[in-house]
């Protein structure tokens, strides 16, 4: 059972639970949907209290009268939700291990720690908003909202790394109406970036110790 939300054909926010299966590392099929989605379409999903983006590659009917489902791809990214379980899984089952360890090993690994930060379109002459990253990583970060900025959109950021007050430029690299939107850290030097990915693994370690 997973958690599934986006925008209707209206355009009106939808959630709802949904069935996932033919588990693998790239997406999965849900079935047992009740709204219909397109082909291209980005939609969210959450399975346990990991949450991700995926991409409608392929709708079809489902077996019960008003349903559908929908073959789904993880988008670029963006972290498996039931990686877990598919590592539990016996050797040579969806895909192998040693490929899931090898891409977990990137430099700057993504940290789900509700990591609080100010966002500002630098387009307009507005106040800054107070929100919250969904995943964060030295490199950018991706926000959870029904109503994410366009595509390329440039932001000035603010957020803190212990006690040191950090102001950097940002651009919006992704934008999923109903979702949220991928953001990239543009004016990070390479100490920084370093910096701040320790301190958010040091954050991930302290949440899951306590």
């Amino acid at each position: 059972m997973v958690r599934v939300w986006g925008l209707d054909a209206g355009g009106h926010a939808f959630f709802q639970n949904a069935m996932a299966s033919n588990l693998n590392f790239s997406g999965a099929l849900l079935t047992n949907m009740e709204h219909a989605l397109k082909t291209g379409e980005i939609i969210g999903v959450q399975y346990g209290n990991k949450k991700t983006r995926v991409r409608v590659n392929h709708v079809g009917d489902a077996v019960l009268p008003g349903r559908m489902q929908a073959q789904v791809e993880i988008v670029g990214g963006q972290p498996c939700p039931w990686d877990e379980a598919l590592e539990r899984q016996e050797p040579g089952q969806d895909e192998p291990k040693a490929a899931a360890d090898s891409s977990n090993k990137r430099r700057f690994r993504r940290v789900r720690a509700g990591f609080p930060l100010e966002l500002k379109d630098e387009r307009g002459s507005g106040g800054g908003l107070n929100t919250q990253a969904a995943d964060i990583s030295g490199r950018g970060c991706y926000v959870e909202t029904l109503v994410p900025l366009p595509l390329g959109t440039p932001l000035s950021l603010t957020f803190w790394i212990a006690d040191d007050k950090i102001v950097t430029s940002a651009i919006v690299r992704s934008s999923d109406p109903g979702v949220g939107m991928g953001i990239e850290f543009t004016g990070l030097n390479e100490p920084t970036k370093e910096r701040l990915q320790q301190h958010l693994e040091k954050l991930a370690a302290d949440l899951e110790s306590s």
